[in-house]
């Protein structure tokens, strides 16, 4: 098969139809054998008696419904375990990603070798008041993620190799980054394709402003599970350190200025009279929590089954080895 188009969607009946109608056109115009894998997130209208309709009408439409609503990231997810495409294909239901950006993003992963294509809505149809916060947004994820090309992180529209859909896993919210996600799994070779953005034809938008903030969360989540969720002491061990030292010294210092104004005749007060002794002693206690949590953090990797899993692209291997 050619190509599988994921269409995670909430309430969304009205353009069903007409987007599945579009991407007919475009699959038959090019040749194309494909399925499109509609993901009903618990919608409350009648997507999921829409999406049957057009099933029974065309069987490479294929659906799954979920009891509720759980978001994009396991709507997406559930799509790509289901794929079966040689590209695999992301877009929105809102008829605010065009299908003829269909074969330009199947050629960019087939012919020009590209692991994951992101589409850029470099013309948006969009206020002010969202396109400024997403600019904001996509400049600080190119700043984390080191992937420098990429100007829309965001873009529902997106083209993978199968293989690449295979090795990743979206939940939380993460579908905001997973040209993030791909590159941590290997997948190194991402473009980006300018893409047309269409206003939005019927119903409203899912998303507030809210979903900034969270990205900026979820950003910081993932850099720190990239760098240290596998060496955890690394993070807590050392800043613990730092930490307990620093107070330690702290300490040393106070009582070393009261034996100094003792034995010279100056008045001096008592040790716990000092509020710097307080606050070196918080910081010692501060730093052994940090320790333990790196410590506690190693002793659960330690036993976890996933620690030495490691994705193999290639191997080679003696025969008479292999044939022992």
């Amino acid at each position: 098969m050619d190509i599988s188009i994921v269409i995670p969607l909430y309430n969304e009946a009205e353009s069903l139809p007409e987007l599945v109608e579009w991407i007919e056109r475009v699959m038959k115009e090019n040749n194309f054998t494909y399925e499109v894998l509609m993901i009903n997130d618990g919608s409350t209208d009648s997507s999921w008696q829409v999406i049957q309709r057009l099933h029974n009408s065309n069987p490479c439409v294929k659906g799954v419904s979920f009891r509720r609503n759980y978001g994009k990231s396991p709507a997406l997810n559930t799509g790509f375990e289901r794929a079966q495409g040689d590209v695999v294909i992301t877009m929105d239901a809102d008829l605010q990603d065009s299908p003829d950006e269909i074969p330009g993003l199947y050629k960019m992963i087939m012919d020009e070798g590209y692991d994951l294509v992101s589409g850029w809505k470099k013309k948006r149809y969009d206020p002010k008041s969202k396109t400024i916060p997403t600019k904001l947004f996509n400049a600080t994820a190119r700043k984390v993620s080191g992937i420098k090309n990429l100007h829309d992180f965001n873009c529902g529209l997106k083209a993978y190799r199968n293989e690449v859909v295979k090795h990743i896993e979206v939940y939380g919210d993460m579908h905001r980054y997973i040209p993030y996600l791909a590159k941590n799994a290997g997948f190194t070779k991402i473009g980006e394709k300018v893409v047309q953005h269409q206003a939005r034809k019927y119903g409203v938008t899912k998303f507030g402003l809210d979903r900034f903030v969270n990205g900026y969360l979820d950003l910081l989540t993932l850099w720190f599970q990239t760098k240290f969720g596998k060496k955890p002491m690394h993070f807590f061990g050392l800043l613990g350190s730092i930490m307990f030292l620093v107070g330690f010294i702290a300490v040393i210092i106070v009582g070393a200025l009261k034996l100094y104004n003792m034995y010279s005749g100056h008045s001096y007060r008592l040790v716990t009279d000092s509020p710097y002794f307080y606050l070196a002693l918080t910081s010692m206690i501060l730093g052994t929590l940090l320790f333990l949590a790196g410590f506690l953090g190693e002793l659960i990797i330690r036993h976890s089954p996933d620690r030495n899993h490691y994705e193999i692209s290639e191997e080679t291997a003696d025969e008479k080895k292999q044939e022992q």
